[in-house]
């Protein structure tokens, strides 16, 4: 792999991790919840699962489904039934209580668990990687290629919500954020309800 392939390698996926969308909206409501750690391991979690879709992509996924409708059907919908999950719940919450930022309100396995989820269901990464991710894979790439591109699209989905997750956390602007929490937490479970349906009208 020569350096102008992997710049252009880091250039879309930093494209792909600071688009908008429900991995942003993840991170954000546990920080918002549940402080600074929780947002942290959503975001290390998504990470991980954004290394299993590049490490599947490398091995052929692309192909599976082009090939197999079926296989990317059951995808979209199991994403879109995740993302209508947590918007219900988003909508249905009535905010955070007064949050101290050092002290932890909630499970991390909860932030665990979303984060990866939200990356693994998330139809979107789907089409990210096999649309985009999938033209710098070859048949000839070597073991330690394979790897480099694995660690360079996980660490830089990793780097910027951590980041997110870091500038959200300060108490200047969280107790901004946390006074409105409530709001938030039903803006972003409409607009995760909202990307669940036109991911299955599409």
């Amino acid at each position: 792999m020569t350096l102008t392939i992997w710049l252009s390698l880091v250039a879309v996926c930093c494209i792909g991790a600071m688009s908008p969308g429900p991995s942003l909206a993840v991170v954000l409501r546990h920080t918002i919840s549940n402080g600074r750690a929780h947002g942290i391991v959503a975001a290390i979690t998504h990470a991980i699962g954004i290394a299993v879709w590049a490490m599947l992509t490398i091995w052929g996924l692309a192909l599976l489904v082009t090939e197999t409708p079926l296989f990317y059907t059951l995808i979209t919908y199991a994403g879109a039934g995740y993302l209508a999950w947590m918007g219900v719940k988003a909508i249905r919450s009535k905010g955070s209580a007064k949050l101290n930022i050092d002290k932890d309100t909630a499970p991390l396995m909860v932030a665990a668990r979303d984060g990866v989820l939200i990356s693994l269901l998330n139809p979107k990464l789907a089409v990210f990687f096999i649309a985009l991710f999938s033209q710098f894979v070859s048949a000839d790439l070597t073991i330690v290629e394979q790897l480099i591109m694995t660690a360079t699209v996980a660490s830089i989905d990793s780097i910027w919500y951590i980041i997110v997750a870091l500038a959200l956390s300060h108490s200047n602007v969280i107790d901004k954020l946390q006074r409105q929490s409530a709001t938030i937490d039903k803006i972003s479970g409409i607009v995760l309800v909202g990307l669940a349906l036109r991911v299955v009208t599409l």
